[in-house]
């Protein structure tokens, strides 16, 4: 015969419940209002069911450029994600051997974890409008003749993303490396294979699912990011921040759209990790 619950139990449960209400009710509030008909407002009840508001968006004749914006976001995340893995592996790869500097290059990268957001944003921003203005006073005639700015998606936004993304990259690869048995290279260079013949068919098949994971973080915390890309992104809005500019002019589910068509594609490429990652399993177990 099963034990009964205690009342505490039942009391936790209940807290426990209206907590995850708290934390994800108005999200699927909003998912919800973004389905509104032609008529309908920003609180519920809601008036009647359509597509009408996504159609809008993706018409590009509603409240922001939806298709500039989104392939801005979607290009950057891209090209972080892809950095943010190709740099920690390698750094993982570095801080398994002592050398000269290590702790001090290992603090100066986790302290941008530390510093707000916003501060590190204006400071990329200043950094650059400091070389602007380098290149248009004392720069040579033919680069400074033409020269406007060198703010923008690829270059300040890059890095200031990329001054969220890569801590967490560079963490997660010390956990991987921290707990990896070098018993499995050094039976591979007893066998005669190379350090890059090691790497790519003993380490990296390894350390993969843990690699995509870090990709996921990459991609996800720059598709999401506000406060870092507001300073430091130029003249062009990411996707995120034409989202944070509407929200105190807008009065139609457009913005409810916008922020659904956002969440859904962070959802896509969360669960498409996963699923990687549970293909990689079940291929390593089958063999």
């Amino acid at each position: 015969m099963g034990e009964r619950r205690s009342a505490t139990f039942y009391a936790l449960a209940a807290f426990f419940g209206l907590y995850v209400l708290f934390l994800y009710g108005p999200m699927f509030g909003i998912f919800v209002l973004s389905f509104q008909g032609p008529d309908g407002g920003l609180t519920f009840p809601m008036n009647g069911v359509s597509l009408v508001w996504f159609e809008k968006l993706f018409q590009g004749g509603g409240i922001v450029d939806l298709g500039a914006a989104f392939w801005r976001s979607l290009a950057l995340g891209v090209v972080v994600m892809l950095l943010t893995v190709a740099i920690s592996v390698s750094a993982g790869l570095a801080f398994r051997t002592r050398f000269w500097g290590a702790g001090a290059l290992f603090y100066i990268t986790i302290a941008s974890l530390i510093v707000p957001s916003i501060i590190t944003s204006l400071g990329i921003g200043l950094e650059f409008r400091l070389l602007d203005d380098l290149v248009k006073n004392h720069g040579p005639d033919w680069l400074a003749e033409d020269h406007t700015t060198w703010m923008g998606l690829f270059t300040s936004g890059l890095g200031a993303h990329l001054t969220w993304t890569l801590p967490f990259g560079l963490l997660i690869m010390f956990a991987i490396f921290n707990r990896f048995n070098p018993a499995y290279e050094e039976a591979a260079r007893d066998l005669g294979a190379t350090p890059f013949q090691t790497f790519r068919h003993v380490v990296w098949p390894i350390i993969l699912p843990s690699v995509i994971g870090i990709g996921l973080f990459g991609f996800t915390l720059s598709w999401d990011e506000i406060a870092r890309s507001s300073q430091a992104i130029g003249e062009v809005n990411t996707l995120p921040l034409e989202l944070q500019g509407l929200t105190t002019t807008v009065t139609k589910p457009d913005i409810y759209a916008l922020g659904t068509s956002i969440s859904a594609v962070s959802f896509l490429v969360i669960f498409a990790s996963l699923f990687g990652i549970r293909l990689l399993q079940r291929r390593r177990a089958a063999r």
